[in-house]
């Protein structure tokens, strides 16, 4: 049986309560050390046994950690991921991972110099929709894909108290904290875009980030794809629409993994990641005699536990880690280009 590998987490806010600790503490192949907190101390009141870390020094200078899951504010990430990597950690990083690309290759070969593990942690790729989404579109009903539009959106028209994602600091704005998630998975299923035109605003008073953005993906054999965030979205639409020659798939922004662990359900429970009833997706095909036939699909399993056990497979067998560096880096590219008109 391998070693477990040593795990601390930068930060125990929702990132840590939600996204990473019940995964580093649920999976085998973890030994959940520790969390920096700076000055609240929560993580005990959750994991008895886990340490609270007063300073990040404290955690570079153990040399029992081998695994630092950067899940602090965005502006932090890179300096943050430049340290752990040369005190010999590997590193597991939050989207966005960093505001420039520069900034991202810098950090990749950093790692490929220092022979450790840069792993970026891109949730939405093990959820539900995207799953079911990907299965529709590889299947071929659709036909020929013509277009896909992809949404993520809310309704928070006061300004947020996260400080860093309320101020104009790099990587700081709705396209950067929500887009950042569809354009990791078209990225991950069409690849790289030929081409791409991306507009942002600012909508809600006061605001000093950008709360709305649009971006165009041109993919060649004529794929448009169209990505839309909002923070001033007070009916929300379906948040996956693909049309295609053969047919359509309409699905609504669903994953429920969030919302259960919210509820205190845990990754291992039994129905966890199972879509609830009602949320199926529509899908419409026309024969080439024009019948049309609909019918309800319901989503995969959504599987967030399935990226730890990539982080495991990396770390220890030197398996390659599923979200791979030029698909970031494509990404960043789009991020942190220039709004057009």
């Amino acid at each position: 049986m391998q070693k477990p590998i040593v795990t601390v987490l930068l930060a125990y806010g929702m990132s840590g309560k939600l996204f990473h600790g019940p995964f580093v503490h649920a999976h085998t192949g973890f030994d959940f050390k520790g969390v920096l907190e700076h000055n609240t101390k929560k993580v005990k009141a959750d994991y008895p046994d886990v340490k609270s870390y007063d300073t990040l020094q404290e955690i570079l200078d153990d040399p029992e950690i081998e695994l630092v899951i950067v899940n602090t504010p965005s502006n932090t990430h890179v300096d943050y991921s430049r340290k752990a990597l040369l005190a010999g950690k590997d590193i597991l990083v939050e989207k966005p991972f960093a505001p420039t690309v520069k900034e991202a290759q810098e950090i990749f070969d950093l790692g490929r110099k220092l022979g450790r593990k840069v792993m970026v942690y891109q949730n939405r790729r093990f959820s539900s929709d995207y799953a079911v989404t990907k299965d529709t579109i590889t299947s071929g009903k659709l036909g020929d894909i013509i277009e896909i539009h992809l949404r993520y959106d809310r309704y928070r028209s006061e300004i947020g108290p996260k400080v860093f994602k309320e101020t104009p600091l790099p990587a700081a704005g709705i396209v950067y904290d929500l887009a950042a998630h569809l354009l990791d998975q078209t990225i991950c299923l069409l690849g790289r875009p030929s081409g791409f035109r991306k507009i942002t605003g600012v909508y809600r008073n006061n605001s000093q980030v950008e709360d709305y953005g649009h971006i165009h993906l041109k993919y060649p054999n004529q794929v448009n794809v169209f990505i839309t965030t909002s923070l001033l979205v007070a009916d929300p639409l379906p948040g996956i629409i693909i049309n295609g020659t053969k047919g359509s798939f309409v699905k609504a922004f669903c994953d429920n993994q969030e919302d259960q662990l919210i509820a205190g359900m845990k990754p291992g429970d039994a129905d966890f990641g199972v879509e609830e009833a009602g949320k199926e997706g529509r899908l419409t095909l026309m024969s080439d005699q024009g019948v049309k036939t609909v019918e309800l699909v319901p989503s995969i399993k959504g599987k967030y536990m399935d990226l730890f056990e990539a982080v495991v497979q990396t770390i220890r067998n030197g398996k390659e880690f599923p979200v791979k560096e030029f698909e970031i880096l494509a990404q960043i590219e789009i991020l942190e280009s220039k709004s057009a008109f």
